[in-house]
């Protein structure tokens, strides 16, 4: 498999997510309410799944290595644009997060945002998966030998298996820190090692 096959693959359930994202918007809009559980989970799928996770594997592994080769201009500027994308639905999923919780908290005029962040999404998914996976990732693994694209995909599987304890490590550690029970000098690098 190609390191970028996982990649594109992930892109499928990001779609899947991203369509029953429109469906609960469109119920947003007929309701004139929203669902917080449902924002909080489509928030953290976007955070951990396609950012973190997915995004992840882009920057830390993949382009990582990109830049580290004589990219043509237009891959070299299709990367940025990628990179920038990213930086983008980072952003706009934490306007989404914060104008939930602002209507929760009685603002209810947020609604529009939510709504807003959310046809934002809907809308910039579609074209940014187009762009990857029709536009940049075949073309780019022509700058990898066998072997390293073999490396590649060895490190991509490295960095998923790691994934759950990133997350549920920074979950405890969230509590200590509310909780003033943080002990730094115990941060371990323990799942860098696994």
């Amino acid at each position: 498999m190609l390191p970028v096959g996982p990649l594109m693959i992930e892109h499928r359930l990001i779609e899947r997510m991203i369509n029953v994202i429109e469906d609960e918007l469109e119920k947003i809009k007929n309701k004139n309410d929203i669902n917080p559980i449902f924002i909080d989970e489509a928030v953290d799928f976007i955070r951990i799944y396609a950012d973190q996770t997915h995004h992840g594997k882009e920057e830390d592994i993949l382009f990582r290595e990109l830049k580290k080769k004589d990219l043509s201009k237009e891959h070299e500027k299709t990367m940025k644009e990628l990179i920038e994308e990213h930086v983008f639905a980072r952003k706009t999923t934490g306007e989404l997060f914060e104008a939930k919780n602002r209507y929760i908290n009685g603002e209810k005029n947020a609604i529009n945002t939510v709504i807003e962040k959310m046809e934002v999404l809907v809308d910039f998914y579609p074209n940014h998966i187009d762009k990857e996976d029709n536009h940049f990732f075949i073309p780019v693994i022509d700058y990898f030998s066998k072997e390293e694209q073999d490396a590649l995909l060895r490190e991509g599987q490295i960095f998923d298996r790691r994934m759950i304890h990133r997350k549920y490590n920074d979950l405890v550690l969230d509590f200590e820190k509310e909780r003033d029970l943080t002990d730094l000098s115990q941060k371990s690098d323990w799942i860098e090692r696994m």
